[in-house]
């Protein structure tokens, strides 16, 4: 009963930051694709703020529910719908791919400050309800978790596309060969640990780094326990 309540309390605190953060995410993709000559995604409803056009059902809410039960919360992942966009309809489809990549953790990124926001506002007026400080604190480790993960320099990854995008042609066509095999290299490598360990944990230091030159205030809504 106890490990029930847990569940469902983890549940409704996380709920809302993971509904934006991936909702933004598919949708940051689609709007640069559109304003940089691809309206695919926009054709097809994508570039919304609603999160039922970018849930799916089974990699949003089946799989990341499954394994938090069956790693006592010490393993998460999940996915949702990837925004479709084809890439001869852009202006520069080289070039604009990297912005069309680096619009979903960048949507991840404005995120995390909006939740240290909205957590350190309510730590300097002295909000005394845990849920709301709590809600804050996973709406920041949600999107740097998304940021730091989507980065990963592996197609069909964001940073997978960055680093197509950036390389010149040759070496961009190997990288890119990579792409259907890509989810089970990188699943490989997040259960071998070497993810977290080499990539994550060093990305995501960074980045809480850099944020608190100008926001010191995120590290006090983190440590909300």
């Amino acid at each position: 009963m106890e490990q029930l309540q847990d569940l469902v309390r983890t549940l409704l605190v996380y709920a809302l930051p993971v509904l934006f953060a991936i909702t933004a995410h598919e949708a940051a993709h689609g709007y640069v694709a559109r304003m940089l000559g691809d309206s695919t995604a926009a054709d097809l409803g994508r570039v919304t703020l609603n999160p039922i056009r970018h849930i799916d059902p089974i990699g949003t809410i089946a799989m990341p529910i499954l394994l938090y039960v069956l790693t006592a919360g010490t393993f998460i992942f999940g996915y949702a719908k990837p925004v479709p966009v084809d890439w001869r309809r852009l202006r520069h489809p080289k070039r604009d791919m990297v912005w069309v990549a680096v619009a979903g953790p960048g949507a991840n990124l404005v995120q995390m400050l909006a939740w240290a926001l909205f957590g350190t506002a309510l730590l300097s007026l002295g909000v005394a309800e845990p849920f709301f400080l709590l809600m804050a604190k996973a709406g920041v480790l949600v999107n740097l978790v998304m940021f730091a993960f989507n980065l990963l320099p592996v197609p069909p990854l964001d940073g997978g596309r960055v680093l197509v995008g950036l390389l010149p042609l040759r070496a961009a066509h190997v990288v890119a060969r990579i792409e259907p095999y890509g989810f089970f290299i990188v699943m490989g490598l997040v259960v071998a640990g070497l993810v977290t360990t080499w990539w994550m944990l060093p990305v995501m230091r960074a980045t809480l780094n850099a944020t608190r030159l100008f926001l010191p205030s995120i590290m006090s809504v983190i440590s909300i326990n």
